[in-house]
Parts: C-alpha cells; structure tokens; sequence
C-alpha cells in the first residue's frame, strides 16, 4: 500500500526550515554568529590616567568604562596610559597602540610631565599635533584633555603650557577639556602626599568631569 505524501509546497517548506534550524545550530556551534564588537574609547595618558599609586579599578579610566558600560553598551573604555610618559614618547609608541588597538575615540591626555620637567613646550605642541593626526588619519576621533602648571614655573611658562592644548585643538578642529582637575585642583585633601595625583576618593570627580565631554561624542 503506497505511503500518502503530502502537497509539494508543504515539503519544501518543511525542508527549508530543517535546513534553517540545521545551520543556526551549526554556526553557533562555530562561533559564527556572534553579538556585534562593542566600539572602544582609548585613554591614551600618563599616570593621572594609569591610577598612580592605586589599584586600577580605583582610577577615574575604570570608573568611566563602568559608566559607560551602563549608559552606553555599545561602546567600551580601555586604558593604555603610562606612568611618567611624556609626549615624546606616547609619539613614539601610538602608532602601534591603534593599530592594534582600533579605537573609535582616543582620549588624549598627555603633556603634564613634558610641562613638569620644564621640556620644550614647542616640541611638545608638535608632538600632540602629530598624534592627533595618527588618530585622524585612522578615522580615529579624538578628545583632548588638557591641564595646568602650578603657579611656581611663572606666569609665561604656565601661559604657554595652557595654550598649547588650545592651538592643538584649534588646528585640528576637536574637542578639548582645557583642564582635567579642574573639579578637584583647589582642596589640596584630594591628591596624594605628591600633591600631583588624585586620591582614590577623588578618582570619581575626575571621572565625571571627562564625561562631561565625552557623553556628546558617544551619541
């Protein structure tokens, strides 16, 4: 006794959803299918942003990347700042770092100690131009923080340590936070016995002030 079959159309529909089901399972099997890259923010410093002195989920950088993460998940926050680097060397090393890297967005914080150790501030003017440019010519954006000299180098030299973050950030037309301690430079009680870095109690404060700045260009 020959078996009924069913109308065509009912059998090529059943096929295509077996065939369906089969490869969902295989590329989920594979990795294939896989939730999209998160974009990544890179803060690109010194030790005012690699948590001088204090575990690394103290400092303001962690504290943004957990903000961020809440607010924004498409978007991440990594941290590839180094302790006493100076504009010369993050030159030096940035290419490689975005490369790899592949941020969307590089904060740039960067110029404090070229200022500290009384270093060319020319120099380091076209130094931060340079890499502003690296990140550009990657399609990269770009933040830039900037800070202050304490009043003991002179008024001329603090001067022109203020604006070299200004004219940087005029040339090539980007955002800048003109001083990133701003929210807790005057009460001495939030910096270390260096009188130079943040207290884990005042890391939060940094944290806000950035993202202040930040938020906009993560919309």
């Amino acid at each position: 006794m020959s078996k009924q079959v069913g109308p065509l159309w009912q059998i090529t529909i059943q096929a295509f959803v077996m065939v369906a089901l089969w490869v969902g399972v295989l590329c989920v099997e594979t990795g294939q299918v896989q939730a999209a890259e998160p974009k990544r923010v890179l803060v690109y410093g010194d030790s005012l942003s690699a948590a001088y002195n204090l575990a690394p989920e103290q400092g303001w950088v962690h504290l943004l990347d957990a903000h961020v993460q809440k607010s924004h998940p498409a978007w991440r926050v990594g941290n590839a700042s180094v302790s006493g680097e100076t504009t010369d060397g993050g030159l030096r090393r940035l290419p490689k770092v975005l490369d790899e890297l592949k941020p969307a967005l590089l904060v740039l914080e960067l110029g404090a100690n070229d200022g500290l150790r009384g270093l060319p501030l020319d120099q380091a003017q076209a130094n931060l131009s340079r890499m502003v440019d690296l990140a550009k010519e990657r399609g990269i954006a770009v933040l830039l923080l900037g800070m202050e000299m304490p009043p003991n180098y002179g008024p001329e030299y603090t001067n022109q340590f203020r604006g070299m973050f200004r004219a940087v950030a005029e040339q090539h037309k980007v955002p800048l936070l003109p001083f990133l301690l701003e929210p807790i430079a005057a009460d001495r009680s939030n910096f270390l016995d260096d009188n130079l870095h943040p207290t884990a109690a005042a890391q939060a404060q940094v944290r806000d002030h950035v993202w202040a700045s930040l938020k906009p260009l993560l919309e």
